[in-house]
C-alpha cells in the first residue's frame, strides 16, 4: 500500500494510473476504522482497479469543539486493517494541507433544507464543513466512484446534492449499514461506550425493527412519537426519531408517502455521553 501525506503526490501517483485506463475507487474516512469501513473498501475493491482510502478527522464539520478532542485516533491500527484489506493507496494530510487558505474562509454550498433537518438541526454548520473536505478531496483525488456507508444516511444525500450541484464527474455508490451480531451499527464512536451502555444501545436496533414492522399499519408520527417515549424509557436521551421521505434529493416528513419514493427512519440518540445515530429504509432506496 502506498501512503502519501501531499496532495500533488497523491495526484501525480493517480494520473499515472488513469493513464493506464485503471478505475479509481475512492473510500473518505475520519480513521478509527471498523469493519464498516473495511466492508467499503471490498466494494471499491470489486468494481474499480485502484483503491483510495483518505484518513482524516476533519475540523470544520464538528460544531462541537470537545466532540473534536474525543474523537478516537488509531492510525497504526487503521493502517494494518487497510493493507490486510488490499487497500492500494491511502492519503493521510495534515490540517494544513487540506486547509492551506485556513478553516475559517470558505465555499458555501446550497444544500436547501436538506442542511437544516436531523442531524442539520442539531449540528449547525456540520453538513458545510462536510461538502467542503469532501468536496476537496473529490478533487484531489479524482475518483470515477465514491464509496459512502447507509449509516450516515443524511450525509450520503448531502454529498449526492454536492455532485449534482457542481456537476461533479464521480458516481456515488451508497453501501449497507454493517451492524454487529446483536444488530448495533458499527460506528467509530461506539469504542467510547462502556459495557453497560454498549449492551444497552442494541436497543436503538429493536427501536428501528419495532417502526419496520409498523409503518404502513400506523401513521408515521404515531410511529415517531412512541419510539422518542420508548428510548427515552430504555435510558436515553433522543434528540429525534423521525420517518422521512425523499422528495426530489429534499427531506419532507409525510404520514402517507406516495408508494414511489424512497422512505427511510432516522434517529439520533445520547446514551453515556455518546451521541449514537442509526436509520433503516423502509421503502424503496437510497
Amino acid at each position: 500500500m502506498y501512503l502519501f501525506k501531499r496532495r500533488n503526490d497523491l495526484r501525480h501517483h493517480l494520473e499515472q494510473a488513469k493513464l493506464k485506463g485503471q478505475t479509481i475507487g475512492f473510500v473518505p474516512t475520519m480513521g478509527a476504522l471498523h469493519d464498516g469501513h473495511l466492508s467499503l473498501v471490498a466494494a471499491a475493491k470489486e468494481k474499480c482497479d485502484i483503491v483510495v482510502c483518505s484518513i482524516f478527522v476533519n475540523p470544520t464539520q464538528f460544531n462541537d469543539p470537545k466532540d473534536f478532542e474525543k474523537y478516537p485516533i488509531t492510525i497504526e491500527q487503521d493502517i494494518v486493517k487497510l493493507t490486510d484489506a488490499g487497500t492500494d493507496v491511502l492519503f493521510l494530510p495534515s490540517v494544513a494541507e487540506m486547509y492551506p487558505e485556513g478553516l475559517a474562509s470558505g465555499k458555501h454550498y446550497d444544500f436547501g433544507n436538506l442542511e437544516k433537518v436531523l442531524e442539520g438541526e442539531f449540528r449547525a454548520g456540520h453538513f458545510q464543513g462536510v461538502g467542503r473536505v469532501v468536496h476537496k478531496l473529490l478533487d484531489i483525488v479524482m475518483p470515477h466512484q465514491l464509496f459512502m456507508g447507509q449509516k450516515d444516511f443524511q450525509q450520503c444525500l448531502i454529498i449526492k446534492e454536492l455532485i449534482h450541484l457542481l456537476a461533479l464527474p464521480v458516481q456515488l455508490v451508497v453501501c449497507p449499514t454493517r451492524r454487529e451480531a446483536d444488530g448495533l451499527a458499527m460506528s467509530s464512536r461506539n469504542v467510547r461506550l462502556n459495557a453497560a451502555h454498549r449492551q444497552q444501545a442494541t436497543d436503538i436496533f429493536k427501536v428501528l425493527t419495532a417502526i419496520r414492522d409498523q409503518f404502513g399499519k400506523v401513521p408515521n408520527s404515531t410511529l415517531s412519537k412512541e419510539a422518542m417515549t420508548q428510548l427515552k424509557k430504555d435510558g436515553f436521551e433522543p434528540e429525534y426519531v423521525e420517518i422521512i421521505t425523499l422528495r426530489n434529493g429534499q427531506v419532507t416528513r409525510e404520514d402517507a408517502p406516495s408508494a414511489d419514493k424512497t422512505v427511510a427512519v432516522v434517529l439520533a440518540a445520547w446514551l453515556g455521553g455518546v451521541r449514537l445515530i442509526d436509520n433503516m429504509i423502509l421503502q424503496g432506496q437510497l
